[in-house]
């Protein structure tokens, strides 16, 4: 590769990354609990986009592409663990809001009451598709990137997210924890 390529390539990476830092961090986050396993697939990450920049094609954004190879990183570094693999949410308003659907703010604030190891809990009984879909609405994508990151149809991923949303809702409503 000449010179004047890799200057370029480094610069694309460079803002690439600069574009996507959050966003990769946060994937990071979901799939490992640890600071050094996030900081490790974080690092992976960065290694895997280096190596495939030249190729993308621009068939999608890039951040899907960014996600994809940020999602694929982190369930090959679950490796072993993928049946056990944990998801790492925030207790955030929003989080909370989106998983639960919940629009107004007052429901989130009863529901702050609750021990948020429960909703964790459940999330964390889900498939592990379930769990990447979880975690990619939590980032608030589209169903669109959703489907184009994990390789089914747009209203699968609607429905899939529909259901996954309503198994949690029925759970933590049994639990007694989530307000109507």
């Amino acid at each position: 590769m000449k010179k004047s390529q890799m200057l370029l390539k480094e610069q694309k990476f460079k803002q690439v990354i600069e574009q996507n830092r959050e966003r990769i961090q946060r994937i990071c986050r979901y799939y490992a609990p640890r600071d050094e396993d996030q900081k490790d697939i974080y690092q992976e990450v960065l290694i895997n986009i280096w190596k495939s920049l030249e190729s993308f094609r621009g068939d999608s954004a890039i951040s899907t592409w960014i996600y994809r190879i940020t999602v694929n990183t982190s369930l090959s570094f679950t490796g072993k663990e993928l049946q056990r693999l944990r998801l790492n949410v925030s207790s955030d308003d929003v989080s909370l809001r989106n998983i639960l659907d919940r629009e107004s703010d007052e429901p989130v604030a009863q529901e702050r009451e609750f021990r948020f190891g429960e909703l964790e809990s459940a999330l964390n009984q889900l498939s592990v598709i379930d769990k990447l879909l979880i975690s990619l609405m939590l980032e608030k994508l589209s169903s669109r990137e959703i489907a184009d990151i994990v390789g089914i149809t747009e209203p699968n991923v609607r429905v899939k997210i529909h259901r996954i949303k309503e198994t949690l809702r029925n759970q933590l409503n049994r639990l007694g924890h989530a307000g109507e």
